[in-house]
């Protein structure tokens, strides 16, 4: 009888004592990325993106208020065919104008995407490689889980990290 309350005691103790030597860490991967240079490298390659899709929509939008303004100029003169033809000439103009934007969009999303995509797995990797070398059960990222409380015991190992990747 003694020996089972000893076992049970034992059992009840050894996951108690692992727990209480579990490692927990917390970082903020938003803190790394806007320290890393390829994130500032894709940001300005995005924006540059950004621009020239910008410059053709307002040219096309200058072109399309250029003969619209034509069109209400000259629409009272016109025989009525031309004037239906011209008006579904501008129609069309308009639904390419926002076929393109949506486009331009998914282009923009899918290049941040992209660009993006390399960055995060070498973060990851880093928190990885931090996690295995200190030992840690769980690093928690701040920026991107929301974590109601972190107590003293949790490390912040933002630090480790951005040295991991060779920032300072």
């Amino acid at each position: 009888m003694l020996k089972k309350i000893a076992l049970i005691a034992a059992m009840i103790a050894l996951p108690l004592a692992a727990m209480a030597q579990a490692k927990f860490a917390h970082m903020n991967s938003q803190e790394v990325l806007s320290a890393m240079p390829e994130v500032t490298k894709a940001q300005a390659d995005l924006d540059a993106m950004a621009k020239e899709y910008q410059s053709e929509m307002q040219r096309t939008e200058e072109e399309f208020n250029k003969k619209y303004q034509e069109f209400l100029a000259q629409a009272d003169s016109l025989p009525q065919n031309i004037a239906e033809r011209r008006q579904k000439e501008l129609q069309d103009m308009a639904q390419r104008q926002q076929e393109f934007q949506q486009e331009a969009r998914q282009s923009m999303q899918k290049a941040q995407q992209d660009a993006m995509a390399p960055i995060m797995q070498k973060l990851e990797a880093a928190i990885q490689a931090v996690g295995q070398a200190e030992g840690y059960i769980y690093i928690f990222d701040m920026a991107r889980t929301p974590v109601a409380f972190v107590g003293s015991q949790s490390v912040d190992v933002t630090a480790k990290v951005k040295a991991q990747l060779g920032i300072k």
